[in-house]
């Protein structure tokens, strides 16, 4: 439970490559998730390609860090999911359960949203010539973190309601 309360948005990273065991242990994380239905309707392209990854960085204003980065996984979903209106959520969770992860690893990272954007979501798909059964919800730009932040305590006792 410590990555809940030490991970923070990392946007810097160092040029170390991330190990292949550890990208697929990231996967795994995600796959973990918990979706409606078990529907699990998530995909994954990871990038490590520097030319692919600086168009990416691209997609989105806020995308910068995904062109240092050593891996992005680009979450995506299948459009043929048994429940559409929960492929969000299910890959909500399937992305912060890989932040979790990465955090746990040593890494950093930052979610950069995609969905529900149409432009963003199309120009990711067009860049990774997605099938038409994809549509991309998230870059997880990740890697080495060039240096180490605390994160705050959002704790706010105001916005606890308690009915007994």
């Amino acid at each position: 439970m410590n990555s809940i309360f030490h991970r923070t948005s990392v946007r810097k990273y160092t040029n170390q490559p991330v190990e292949q065991e550890k990208i697929e242990k990231i996967l795994r994380a995600g796959m973990a998730a918990p979706s409606a239905m078990n529907q699990q309707p998530w995909e994954f392209y990871v990038v490590e390609n520097k030319e692919v990854l600086e168009k990416l960085s691209k997609c989105s204003q806020y995308a910068g860090s995904v062109e240092k980065s050593a891996v992005t996984f680009v979450v995506c979903y299948r459009n043929d999911s048994l429940r559409a209106d929960y492929r969000e959520i299910d890959c909500s969770a399937c992305t912060e359960n890989m932040l979790l992860e990465i955090d746990h690893l040593g890494l950093g990272a930052v979610w950069i949203g995609i969905a529900p954007i149409k432009e963003r979501m199309d120009d990711v798909a067009k860049l990774l010539d997605m099938p038409e059964n994809l549509s991309a919800f998230a870059l997880i730009a990740c890697g080495y973190p060039e240096n180490i932040k605390e994160q705050q305590d959002r704790f706010e006792e105001n916005r606890i309601h308690y009915i007994k």
